[in-house]
């Protein structure tokens, strides 16, 4: 059998980790506002090609009619271009949901029920991993250390006294004093 290599740790540093990071989010950072830039240039680019300065000065109202026919058919001609492209993706995101909506299905998802507690003794979990080959009982609670509620609340009541006692004999400036030789004196 070919051994495993040992999964090695992160050779980076948490600190060098962090850097890395705030490098790459600024590299993307800068790479957006450069496709924005590319994307606006395009746009201006396109808008001097479509639509060229318009010229008014000195021209007759014929022809300022004729220019404002041109641009509203031009209009026409933009709009009916972008109905029809909003119709195609209309469409497209319908028959998109609706190949998910069968993925979906196809798939068998659906939603699960929230899993309750269930109280099952050892036996019972054995039982059912071995089947009927389980013949043997075991009592987990019997290998349990026993405790006794007298021996707690003993101590518990004793631990009160003490430390009521310890208060009042610590009290002021010789308790303090007594404080500081015991500390002393467990350090030597």
């Amino acid at each position: 059998m070919p051994e495993k290599a040992p999964e090695r740790k992160s050779q980076i540093s948490a600190s060098r980790k962090l850097m890395l990071k705030s490098l790459m989010v600024a590299r993307a950072q800068e790479e957006l506002e450069q496709e924005f830039e590319e994307k606006e240039d395009q746009k201006a680019k396109y808008l001097d090609e479509r639509s060229p300065p318009v010229q008014i000065g000195g021209s007759s109202s014929d022809e300022l009619q004729r220019l404002c026919e041109e641009l509203h058919a031009k209009i026409d001609a933009v709009d009916d271009e972008r109905y029809d492209i909003e119709a195609k993706v209309s469409h497209n995101t319908r028959e998109i949901k609706d190949l998910n909506i069968k993925v979906l299905d196809l798939r068998g998802k659906f939603k699960r029920p929230g899993l309750r507690r269930v109280r099952v003794s050892a036996d019972a979990i054995l039982r059912s991993l071995l089947g009927s080959k389980h013949k043997v009982s075991l009592d987990l609670r019997a290998n349990l250390k026993s405790v006794k509620k007298e021996d707690t609340e003993k101590e518990k009541t004793a631990e009160v006294s003490d430390w009521r006692k310890n208060v009042e004999a610590m009290s002021g400036m010789e308790g303090r004093k007594k404080m500081f030789d015991g500390a002393k004196g467990q350090t030597q």
